[in-house]
């Protein structure tokens, strides 16, 4: 197999992508094999990391060094010349930037020369030793006196209210729990159905940088977005614009192993460069915890409010106290409290049971004054339904009823909220 069949193979699936007839893909391996960038001179293949068809669209994903950023229009404008003779009506040109290469005639820092002063060494009596060297030490100049009037720098962190808002997002709401493991997820894709049920415009944002799991429960695991401008074009799942890092990182198997910086960091670009359509509402799946996407999020992005997610069980309470105690903190509204696995019934005898206790949720959200947006069941079929990337909305099981109501409540709230659209912010 070659590299181009290879490439297309991988982020070209024959059975998710329509390719049309007029494309010519040996002469666009070909084209692709002859350019070579134009100071360089080196070969467009050797720079080349991802691929993909669709339709008369060319998506090409490729890295260069700093010194050829400005060459960009010029390799996009050649390119997309040679491979139209191809039938490539469109080519997204999707550019990664990397420090220049060191080479052999760059001079490499000198070595100093300059030895260093220690300090006069003393015998046990008290003598000084070496007294020429002492007394160099003792003419050495002072190069800096600290002064007593120089304050420490200080920037205050940002806040809610320094964020502008998104131009084509009315709200975000975030769901998040403090704890994994409380059906956060699979709260946030139904949810999100069923405000779209109720006639709002509805896009889903997975934050969950280490574990995304909404491609899976909706559908389009596998999928990659397309790049058009520099901007995300996001995936569409049962009409809803949907964005994860887990469309970036190919099968789902592939770990996300970054530290915070770089995690928060992909949250940004999945909001900010993402071509968000006008939406009535974000709904952002958070990950568990309280650390750096929390933080970034409550500084970086404008929020319109959280949804609490618990079990009724102790363990999971004190952690949904936590989430809500650090939304206090940075001023992000509570919306109310989702009580996850309440109740058991069994499907062979109808017996009900509380296997996670009783009166978690209500409890929590009476101590801090915000409203219980409702109870869900611990029911196999909504596992059984995500799975399939067919969520119980979708799906009209007899839990859809449940997620329906929620969003009533979670609708109404909503309608009572300033809004945070700004529509003289371009990006």
């Amino acid at each position: 197999m070659s590299w181009f069949s290879a490439l297309k193979a991988k982020f070209s699936p024959s059975n998710e992508v329509v390719i049309s007839p007029s494309l010519n893909e040996q002469r666009i391996e070909q084209y692709l094999e002859q350019f070579q960038l134009p100071k360089s001179n080196d070969a467009l293949i050797d720079r080349i990391t991802q691929l993909k068809i669709e339709q008369n669209t060319l998506q090409l994903s490729i890295f260069v060094y700093e010194s050829e950023i400005d060459d960009l229009q010029q390799i996009h404008d050649a390119l997309s010349e040679d491979l139209a003779k191809a039938g490539v009506e469109t080519l997204n040109l999707h550019v990664v930037q990397k420090k220049n290469p060191q080479t052999n005639n760059e001079a490499k820092p000198a070595k100093s020369t300059s030895t260093t002063k220690l300090p006069p060494v003393q015998d046990a009596s008290g003598n000084a030793v070496h007294k020429n060297q002492t007394k160099q030490t003792d003419q050495a100049p002072s190069t800096y006196q600290p002064k007593n009037d120089e304050a420490p720098i200080k920037k205050p962190a940002p806040t809610q209210s320094d964020v502008k808002a998104h131009p084509h997002i009315q709200h975000v709401i975030v769901v998040a729990s403090g704890k994994g493991g409380v059906g956060k997820s699979t709260t946030t894709v139904n949810l999100a159905l069923a405000l779209q049920q109720l006639g709002l415009k509805v896009g889903v944002l997975d934050a969950d940088i280490y574990g995304p799991s909404i491609p899976t429960m909706l559908g389009n695991e596998g999928q990659t977005p397309l790049i058009e401008n520099e901007q995300f074009v996001p995936l569409n799942a049962y009409g809803m614009p949907v964005m994860s890092i887990g469309h970036l990182t190919g099968d789902g198997r592939t770990p996300v192993a970054w530290r915070g910086p770089k995690a928060t960091g992909a949250l940004m670009q999945l909001f900010n460069q993402t071509q968000w359509p006008n939406l009535d509402v974000l709904l952002i799946d958070m990950p568990p915890g309280t650390g750096d996407i929390q933080l970034t999020l409550a500084q970086r992005i404008p929020v319109s409010g959280a949804v609490i997610v618990t079990t009724p069980q102790h363990v999971a309470l004190m952690d949904a106290q936590k989430g809500i105690e650090l939304f206090n903190k940075v001023n992000i509204k509570v919306l109310g409290v989702v009580e996850n696995m309440s109740t058991h019934i069994c499907s062979n005898c109808g017996h009900e049971d509380h296997i996670f206790g009783t009166g978690g949720g209500d409890q929590l959200a009476t101590q801090y004054h915000v409203p219980l947006l409702g109870h869900l069941p611990l029911n196999a079929v909504i596992r059984e339904n995500t799975d399939q990337g067919k969520p119980s909305v979708i799906a009209e099981d007899v839990t859809a009823s449940h997620y329906l109501a929620i969003a009533e409540k979670l609708k109404r709230t909503i309608a009572t909220l300033p809004t945070k659209q700004d529509e003289k912010r371009i990006f």
